[in-house]
């Protein structure tokens, strides 16, 4: 009887040596622009109570009405996080991150979860970085954590990109937006997809967020958001506007772009990249000055971003670049006998104390096996080592690139390679 072949789940992928590499890059860009904007770095559980996404990000949202990995364990629910900034508000809140005082400058990097359909760049399992700025609601607060976002691509070289930004107001202002969006889609309800038809009736802001392509021409003479902002969040907005050009960060206003989570107020954001086609959005964020008083903290201003790592790694591989650079162990030991192996299996320790990157034939094969191998893996050098060599003290080292050899002592040797 065959035996049963196991794959990936769908929508989920392994990352193999080669891919892994270019993640490690992105992390060290993340942690390093991390250090130099003066963030931590925070990781929470991929567990999380249902009731705090639920609550955080919204019931009617499609994150939580069809989009969660959630299941039940006696009497407690439980769900595979969706989203970073909920459960980081949580931390703050549970915590007591406030009391550390001044503003909480976090970061996070890690896998998320949502049983939406795969396609490209977005998975059921997916990955993110992403940042809060917890306890500003300056105008300042926003643009910095815009140029954060904005550092880490700059720095992986990707530089064909466009941020939009846009104003959703603060409750005042949203209220009276929803209404007027509402008596607009209202009289044209037969005309809109069925999602933005349920949308129409719990949160019309969401059908500027369709898709659907019957809705793309009913959403062009939609009510415009920046017409209902309140005094305070006019000034506000203008005041994020006025930051960025006087940093010199490009930007576009598209008064359509609401962002998907209902958490978001004031200022929301969006990086894109014609690299990634029709969803062509890199990352993106906003303020969401009622999220920490909405799971039980108190009144906490806050604004961040998110980003999908897969998602930049398709428009690095759209543009051509290599965030790593494929390298080979420093040497690989060639054995003739069973005296060599031995040999190789004791040296080993000590070129690697040396910070040297070593491997050697584990399986016993030929000269010419082992030297193809070497090649293979991109070895720099070549210590070739057999019974002769043995009595000797002096090992043949080969320049692999070069394709030269000398006859050395191992201490000669050590000396030619760290050099």
């Amino acid at each position: 009887m065959e035996k049963k072949k196991f794959a990936t789940h769908h929508g989920m992928s392994d990352l193999l040596p080669g891919e892994v590499e270019n993640w490690q890059v992105l992390e060290n860009i993340i942690r390093e622009t991390a250090r130099r904007f003066h963030f931590q770095e925070i990781r929470t559980p991929v567990l999380e109570q249902t009731e705090l996404i639920a609550r955080g990000v919204g019931q009617l949202t499609d994150i939580v009405s069809k989009e969660m990995f959630a299941f039940d364990r006696g009497e407690d629910r439980y769900v595979l996080r969706p989203e970073g900034t909920a459960p980081v508000a949580r931390a703050y809140v549970q915590h007591h991150l406030a009391q550390r005082g001044g503003t909480q400058r976090l970061f996070y990097i890690g896998p998320f979860f949502r049983a939406e359909r795969p396609q490209k760049g977005r998975q059921r399992q997916f990955h993110q970085f992403g940042a809060e700025l917890m306890g500003a609601s300056g105008a300042a607060a926003d643009v910095e954590i815009i140029a954060f976002m904005k550092s880490i691509y700059e720095q992986t070289g990707i530089d064909n990109t466009t941020l939009k930004i846009n104003s959703v107001g603060d409750p005042e202002s949203r209220s009276a937006y929803k209404k007027a969006l509402y008596d607009y889609f209202q009289p044209l309800s037969d005309k809109l997809s069925e999602i933005s038809r349920r949308r129409l009736e719990t949160n019309p802001m969401r059908i500027l967020d369709s898709k659907e392509e019957e809705d793309q021409p009913l959403k062009a003479d939609a009510p415009k958001i920046t017409d209902y902002l309140s005094k305070a969040s006019r000034e506000h907005y203008e005041e994020v506007r006025k930051l960025l050009e006087q940093m010199d960060i490009p930007y576009e206003t598209d008064p359509f772009m609401v962002r998907g989570l209902d958490y978001y107020t004031e200022t929301a954001f969006e990086l894109v990249s014609p690299d990634l086609g029709s969803q062509d959005a890199l990352g993106g964020g906003g303020r969401y000055d009622l999220l920490v008083e909405e799971i039980g903290g108190p009144p906490t201003p806050a604004v961040g971003f998110a980003c999908g790592i897969e998602r930049l790694m398709i428009a690095c591989e759209a543009l051509g670049i290599a965030l790593s650079e494929t390298s080979g162990p420093d040497v690989y030991i060639v054995t003739r006998g069973e005296e060599a192996a031995r040999w190789a299996v004791k040296t080993m320790p000590g070129l690697r104390s040396q910070g040297l990157s070593c491997t050697m034939d584990y399986a016993g094969r030929s000269i010419k096996a082992q030297m193809k191998d070497a090649n293979r893996q991109q070895a720099r050098y070549a210590i070739i080592v057999g019974e002769q060599e043995l009595q000797d003290n002096r090992y043949t080292l080969r320049n692999m690139s070069e394709s030269e050899e000398v006859t050395l002592s191992l201490d000669d040797i050590k000396k030619t390679i760290l050099t």
